[in-house]
């Protein structure tokens, strides 16, 4: 349940303990709570401080929508499939998986030399109109058509990972399952960058207390403009990650030809959505949240070494339908990459076969929550369907 945290325009609803929260987030939250269109703010168990608005925030908008409660990762999220494959079918060296995915898909700020070819991305279809509609776009970003193009079926860095992992417990023990996190790259950054700065420049924001709070509002050229832009960039988001499945799975097939696979469950977490709430037509911006409702299944993954759980939304109504997107970090990339070494990391990671050097330090196991903390906190938003836990886990 929700603890509700008085003291701006609207309560804020809170899966997570108010004071474990960092002065910083609950300053944002506050702000977000006392803008004129808000009509509601739910706080998953992840929360943490963000730019612009906080990590594991849900907020809903009466006509209006902040560029930065979305982030600039617009459609960042996660997909995951079931293989028909268990534990024992899987090499023994897990060496050679990984860098077979690595050889499929690019990551850091690589890119494919020529774009992948839609035809592998089954189930997927209006690529022609989707191209066509990038001249559409902000005019700043026509120049990074080859580069977006290229960029599908590219993971990037940070926390963004593809694992291979295995299924706990149950009559599923050991089932292989593979699982991915990215969203619009480089294209998807260049756009909500835009968009911030046209927010910060209008009239109706100069008075905020924080000017990264800056929204668009209904009935203008600009909300039209970025509305046009988001949702093409969301688009973006989920074709990567679609293109992604598509060559891990191959990937995959190559080191253990025989394996087949279940349908992808995929979702966002840095997104806006059309709802209604409490009868009122809303915008919904989920900054690191998943959508939940009755029957969704969505995914909650942990860090590199301590796994991740499949689940399946009850409809609460009172998280506007929403659930956390992940642990959530507990300290800063800068503050990790200072406690910890390499060493540590190898030690966190013990049993999974992933890069253990100084480049992915501050994605150490203990710069994040403890993922079974979080997902106690919040079972009146989802149940598990299923916990699984990484052997192979790639990183940018």
């Amino acid at each position: 349940m929700y603890t509700a945290v008085e003291g701006s325009r609207v309560p804020i609803r809170m899966w997570a303990d108010p004071a474990s929260v960092e002065d910083q987030a609950m300053r944002q939250l506050h702000n977000v709570a006392n803008l004129p269109w808000v009509h509601g703010v739910a706080v998953m168990p992840d929360v943490h401080y963000g730019k612009g608005a906080t990590v594991g925030s849900v907020i809903a908008m009466r006509d209006a929508v902040s560029p930065a409660a979305v982030g600039v990762d617009i459609g960042c999220g996660m997909s995951a499939v079931r293989t028909s494959l268990t534990a024992a079918d899987l090499p023994d060296d897990l060496l050679k998986l990984r860098r077979r995915i690595e050889s499929a898909v690019p990551v850091g700020f690589g890119l494919h030399k020529t774009p992948v070819n839609p035809a592998k991305v089954h189930g997927v279809g209006g690529w022609d109109a989707f191209w066509k509609s990038f001249g559409d776009l902000h005019p700043g970003v026509q120049e990074l058509h080859d580069r977006a193009s290229r960029q599908i079926g590219s993971l990037g860095g940070g926390n963004h990972f593809i694992e291979v992992c295995l299924e706990q417990g149950g009559e599923d023990e050991g089932r292989v399952w593979l699982m991915l996190h990215s969203g619009s790259r480089n294209i998807g950054k260049e756009l909500a960058e835009r968009h911030m700065a046209v927010a910060r420049k209008l009239p109706h924001n100069a008075d905020l207390p924080d000017p990264d709070l800056a929204v668009f509002v209904a009935g203008t050229p600009e909300m039209q403009a970025y509305r046009r832009d988001l949702f093409w960039a969301q688009d973006y988001a989920a074709r990567n990650r679609a293109t992604m499945v598509a060559l891990v799975k191959q990937a995959l097939k190559d080191v253990v030809p025989q394996t087949t696979f279940d349908d992808a469950i995929s979702c966002h977490h840095n997104y806006v959505a059309e709802e209604t709430y409490d009868g009122v037509d809303l915008l919904v911006t989920r900054k690191g949240a998943i959508r939940a409702g009755s029957g969704d299944l969505g995914i909650i993954p942990g860090s590199m070494g301590t796994g991740s759980y499949i689940v399946r939304g009850l409809g609460n109504a009172s998280s506007f339908q929403s659930a956390s997107h992940g642990a959530g970090r507990r300290m800063s990339r800068n503050k990790a990459k200072k406690l910890y070494t390499a060493e540590d990391l190898a030690a966190q990671t013990a049993g999974v076969e992933c890069r253990k050097d100084s480049g992915v330090v501050d994605e150490i196991p203990a710069a994040y929550k403890d993922i079974e903390t979080v997902i106690k906190a919040q079972t009146d938003l989802v149940e598990v369907v299923a916990h699984l836990k990484q052997v192979v886990c790639v990183k940018g």
